[in-house]
């Protein structure tokens, strides 16, 4: 699998020891931890009152159960988790969000736990390259892909299902050996993953980016398993 684990750099607060000004860590510890999430796929997948999987639902389920914490679920959109996260309604909010984001004044986001790329996939690792001048690429319709493709000299075939498509694909990284694929030199969009807890509270943020320093194994086989097609 070709997706790359960002580093996670903890740095302690200048007084030597994070602290949480509204205490959320030792609240949520043997407590309740309020998590707000939208759907994203692979990354949450909402189903019914509950999330029912993706990578980071996992994730956090695990990290809950390190901290002795129930969860709470909260779904809603983006506009409305982050705006929840913002009035500390929330604790912790997930949904494949990435750190480029507007939000970023609201809400303080992890360091990046994973960062993955989107490229344009061939079924012979002889034709790797990275020039796709003129090159036919399966792209799903509708997608962000599909307009990053259309601003290359590839092209674009367009699909409804990429599992169907023949040829060259533009997929996401997590994708390529499920898919057959190799990857080429091209890269159409890279992206760091973080989650976004409330601004200042700086020992559960460090709390939370220490389990997913510690979780990179688990995170991969995770991506393995909910990413495919």
């Amino acid at each position: 699998m070709r997706w790359v684990l960002a580093s996670l750099a903890l740095v302690a607060a200048a007084c030597g020891i994070p602290r949480d000004p509204e205490g959320t860590l030792e609240r949520v510890s043997d407590g309740t931890m309020r998590v707000g999430v939208t759907a994203a796929k692979p990354w949450t997948v909402l189903e019914g009152d509950e999330p029912m999987g993706g990578v980071e639902v996992r994730l956090v389920k695990d990290f809950a159960a390190s901290i002795d914490a129930e969860i709470e679920w909260v779904e809603g959109s983006e506009e409305e988790i982050f705006g929840a996260i913002e009035l500390r309604e929330l604790d912790l909010a997930i949904g494949g969000f990435s750190s480029v984001s507007p939000w970023s004044s609201k809400v303080t986001f992890t360091h990046p736990y994973l960062t993955t790329f989107a490229t344009v996939g061939v079924p012979d690792a002889a034709e790797t390259t990275d020039d796709i001048a003129g090159m036919k690429v399966a792209v799903e319709t509708g997608t962000e892909l599909a307009g990053l493709l259309e601003k290359t000299d590839a092209v674009p075939i367009l699909v409804t299902d990429i599992a169907q498509a023949e040829g060259a694909a533009a997929v996401e990284d997590w994708l390529l050996d499920d898919l057959g694929l190799h990857p080429t030199d091209v890269r159409l969009k890279e992206t760091d993953h973080v989650m976004a807890v409330p601004h200042g509270e700086n020992a559960w943020l460090t709390t939370l980016e220490r389990f997913l320093l510690d979780s990179p194994d688990e995170i991969g086989a995770l991506l393995e398993s909910e990413g495919r097609p």
